[in-house]
């Protein structure tokens, strides 16, 4: 037997308060089978802290853990359990930094204007930990997503809430025709191991080096392609007239946490859009202030109150004006009048598009109420997608938990593939001329015509990447026997090279009595739609951003949440990462948690994973316990969706702490229980009858304490001795706890 190690992360909001609740039952519990839990600091606090030693006292600095994480990922023995994390936008970044810089950390702030070396080097180190900066150093694997069977069968034995629809319903998505991502893009498959060169050539003859070298091999694919600000700019107006004559609201649904550069360039179009006397009025103004649209409306506001008196209250009456002159802006909260354009971070396309879906195709609007909505989702590679599913829902009605089937999913996302690998490579056009992209022996591979304010970007796939892609979606669907269904568009540049390639794989592997096939999108989803509503089962094959759209859809509609879904990613090297779920709602959870400390977060995913985690090193290193920890925590889990001790919704009920308990509980009593090791058996019988002698008790303690404010001393940086008093309230429980191998 080899070491028996797991790699547990330290992340943010909501899933790092859990940790200090489960991941001392989690280390209690491992050590029993000679396993250690290790953790790193990969929250958005421990990533700004790590990037600037220099600036910090010598007890402050904390290593790269998000780098050594990375490094793990190309080693056999990875063994990986990734919760959710922030992937920060600008504004949530400034924030993170003010509480550092209040806690005693001199971290420099970010400047949003560098005139210096010095500045340019802190913006480009804090760009480090911007957007979905985590993701794409871990994932050095495909992803396989799917709802566990006791998760599914509990879904149709506890149906969750969906909303009725009507068939007459206005709910409608608008993208663009022309002039964006997907009708300017261009590929190519690159024929040798070599760099390439980005460069504007202005139209005025001077050549600016927008990247000197990005490194491609063999067989990748790489695109390019363009939007154009003129085009966005148009088509947004039009969308704001459109919803306005509609009488709908108006949202946008983008994803400026992991598309860090180009949702949030195109948000602050829009904001600009919706309230162009604004802009036309005191635009130079607030800019000067430190007001950019890109950060949203909330940027806008606090910009204007370093405004003189009569600045600050013109610029008040012209958002106001703005308001009324257009459509019923969807709000992410209407008791305070946070709308769907105060901060890019809010509204995420694929958890804000399932929750509008599942709530009868409806937003909230200014006046607390429900309403239909015009969904805007400018680029029209994927927007489409969603339209479907509403036509799908206005001409058959909701779908029904019960007896709709279930879509797991294949993503490629190995080595940062397709979009979400583009941000280094992502720019805002500042001089009219062309981008081209160049290889080493200067020919062009190709090139866009572009104007100011257009965005460009370059995004890269290997080889590699998709070469275990299909394989994994071959080996899904051989073992699930379901059909298994590559989404992709032959119309489509990227997806036309990705389709040669994976019908050449698919000659690697046996498909005799498989059910594979190629179909764009719609078609694609039209097809699972059609399965889903008959109860059928279909394995959807994806790249990197519908993976996230539909990980997110499908669970949401089928189980009520992704929250709750196996996330495991089997990596390139032969290691295991295990992802536990969405963190869309996790700022939500806090702010509960904070006025009466009540935490609705459900671990289940997290409980998931683990055991997948152990079961992989039981595989790995020969620990027969591992594997016993792994039998007995599968049937633990089985038996808390059977008593339903998921977190409830409100004080007065079981929040994360108990379902945390009672997890031990049902863990306990199977391990005290198994045959497999009676030694193992017998370490845990005396624990598993003092928790169940004591639950009353237990139970009794972790209530008492609902209802009242509480301080974590921070959000982003919280003082673990106030947090782990929050979160591990009992002192029965953790009496009992600590006797484990005593």
């Amino acid at each position: 037997m080899t070491d028996s190690k797991i790699i547990y992360t330290y992340t943010d909001e909501a899933p790092l308060l859990a940790t200090y609740s489960l991941l001392p039952i989690i280390s209690a519990y491992a050590a029993t089978a000679g396993v250690s839990i290790e953790t790193r600091d990969i929250s958005l606090a421990g990533r700004i802290i790590a990037n600037f030693p220099e600036y910090l006292k010598a007890d402050q600095r904390i290593g790269d853990a998000l780098a050594e994480l990375g490094a793990l990922t190309l080693k056999p023995e990875a063994n990986i359990i990734k919760l959710p994390n922030i992937s920060a936008s600008v504004p949530q970044l400034k924030e993170a930094i003010a509480e550092l810089q209040e806690k005693g950390y001199a971290v420099p702030n970010y400047p949003d204007a560098p005139k210096t070396d010095e500045e340019r080097d802190i913006r480009a180190r804090h760009g480090k930990v911007l957007g979905s900066a985590v993701n794409p150093v871990l994932r050095e694997g495909n992803s396989d997503r799917r709802a566990p069977a006791s998760v599914k069968q509990y879904a149709r034995m506890h149906p969750h809430s969906m909303g009725k629809w009507s068939s007459g319903s206005k709910t409608n998505v608008a993208h663009m025709a022309a002039g964006d991502f997907r009708t300017s893009e261009k590929s190519a498959v690159m024929k040798s191991d070599g760099s390439l060169r980005i460069e504007l050539v202005g139209s005025d003859g001077t050549t600016t080096v927008l990247r000197e070298s990005v490194r491609v091999q063999a067989g990748e694919i790489v695109d390019a392609s363009a939007m154009s600000a003129a085009a966005l700019g148009k088509f947004l107006t039009e969308q704001i007239a459109r919803a306005k004559a509609e009488n709908v609201l108006f949202s946008l649904h983008l994803k400026a946490t992991m598309m860090r550069v180009s949702d949030p360039i195109i948000f602050g179009h829009t904001v600009r859009a919706f309230f162009p006397q604004l802009f036309a009025d005191y635009g130079e103004a607030l800019a000067a202030a430190g007001g950019d649209p890109d950060d949203g409306l909330d940027a806008i506001l606090k910009a204007a109150e370093k405004l003189p008196s009569d600045q600050r209250s013109g610029v008040e009456a012209a958002i106001r004006q703005g308001l009324a002159n257009g459509p019923a802006l969807a709000m992410v909260d209407s008791d305070n009048g946070i709308t769907n354009l105060h901060v890019p971070s809010d509204v995420i396309v694929d958890a804000s598009m399932p929750a509008m879906i599942r709530r009868s195709g409806h937003m909230w609007g200014p006046d607390g109420k429900e309403a239909e909505t015009l969904a805007v989702i400018p680029d029209s590679s994927y927007a489409s997608i969603y339209q479907i599913v509403l036509d799908d829902c206005r001409a058959n009605g909701p779908y029904d938990p019960v007896t709709m089937g279930t879509v797991p999913n294949v993503g490629l996302m190995a080595q940062a593939a397709e979009e979400y690998g583009s941000h280094d490579k992502t720019f805002e056009i500042s001089t009219p001329g062309t981008v081209s992209v160049v290889d080493q022996a200067g020919n062009t591979v190709f090139e866009h015509t572009v104007g100011v304010g257009d965005i460009w970007r370059m995004c890269q796939t290997k080889d590699v990447a998709i070469r275990d892609w299909v394989k994994l979606a071959v080996s899904r669907a051989r073992l699930t026997g379901v059909p298994a269904v590559f989404w992709l568009d032959e119309t489509r540049p990227h997806d036309a090279n990705v389709i040669a390639k994976v019908r050449e794989y698919l000659h690697e592997h046996d498909t005799s009595g498989l059910q594979i096939e190629i179909m764009a999108p719609d078609d694609a989803i039209r097809y699972t739609l059609d399965r889903i509503r008959k109860g059928q089962d279909t394995i959807s094959v994806t790249g990197n951003v519908l993976r996230d759209y539909l990980t997110d859809l499908f669970p949401i509609m089928e189980v009520g949440t992704s929250a709750k879904m196996l996330s495991i990613v089997p990596l390139i090297a032969g290691g295991g990462l295990f992802e536990t779920g969405a963190g869309g709602t996790a700022p939500l959870h806090v702010e509960q948690l904070v006025q009466e400390n009540y935490l609705r977060w459900d671990s289940l995913g997290e409980y998931f994973a683990l055991a997948a985690s152990f079961e992989r090193l039981a595989q790995t290193t020969g620990n027969p316990r591992a594997q016993i920890l792994a039998d007995t925590l599968d049937r633990a889990t089985g038996t808390f969706l059977e008593e339903d001790k998921s977190p409830a919704r409100r004080v007065g009920e079981i929040d994360n702490r108990g379902s945390a308990f009672y997890l031990a509980l049902f863990w306990a009593e199977e391990l005290a229980k198994q045959t497999g090791d009676p030694e193992l058996a017998a370490a845990f019988s005396p624990l598993a009858k003092a928790l169940r002698a004591n639950e009353p008790v237990i139970t009794k303690e972790l209530m008492a304490v609902q209802g009242n404010p509480v301080d974590l001393g921070g959000y982003y940086r919280p003082d673990p001795v106030k947090t782990e008093a929050v979160m591990r309230p009992s002192k029965t429980f953790n009496e009992i706890l600590s006797t484990l191998g005593g």
